[in-house]
């Protein structure tokens, strides 16, 4: 691996561990066991490494939602996509971002993790309109609001699981989604009024 790439990957993964803020050049260097002239060589600066990290981390992030493009069918994509085996204990490598006070201060910084997540709802709109589209929820639910719950579910569920050190929350949080979702079927909706 190029000094870069081990670089770029190495601060992605202490900005997940620890923070922007609380990542250092010297802990970057230490554990990817690139040179100080190597390092300054491809990223002048902390900011600069952490750009390069943060999208790196977005990648990660935005094909995950894209699974929820693609042939089949729509629920069946939604309930993959929330279901999806996740590293819960470590939360979101993007959302872990919003709670870096340095983060949400850099423009440059949060523009990647706003654009993450404007991606990441644009695909769950997408395949939430297929779904009411096919007839698997009710026309009357608004995919965009639904999309916005379905996010916080996640990144909610993620923060439970953290403070209490068990996955068992987010497993919950997404399994309870799922619920509501089939119960916003209008074959639901049918039986009930039979």
């Amino acid at each position: 691996m190029d000094s870069r790439k081990l670089l770029v990957d190495t601060m992605s993964e202490l900005m997940w561990e620890r923070g922007y803020s609380d990542t250092s050049p010297r802990d970057v260097r230490e554990r990817s066991g690139v040179g100080q002239g190597s390092m300054y060589h491809h990223f002048p600066t902390k900011r600069d490494l952490a750009l390069a990290a943060l999208e790196r981390n977005v990648d990660d992030l935005v094909p995950a939602g894209s699974e929820l493009d693609g042939p089949g069918d729509p629920m069946a994509r939604i309930e993959a996509y929330l279901m999806r085996p996740r590293d819960v204990l470590k939360g979101c490598k993007v959302g872990r971002m919003t709670q870096d006070p340095q983060v949400r201060e850099d423009p440059a910084l949060l523009a990647p993790v706003s654009r993450a997540f404007a991606q990441a709802h644009a695909n769950l709109v997408g395949v939430l309109r297929e779904a009411i589209a096919a007839r698997e929820l009710r026309d009357d639910l608004n995919p965009e609001q639904l999309a916005h719950t379905l996010m916080a579910v996640l990144q909610g569920g993620y923060v439970l699981a953290i403070a209490q050190q068990d996955p068992g929350p987010f497993d919950d949080a997404r399994a309870g989604a799922i619920d509501l979702l089939r119960a916003a079927s209008p074959s639901v909706l049918n039986q009930e009024r039979n």
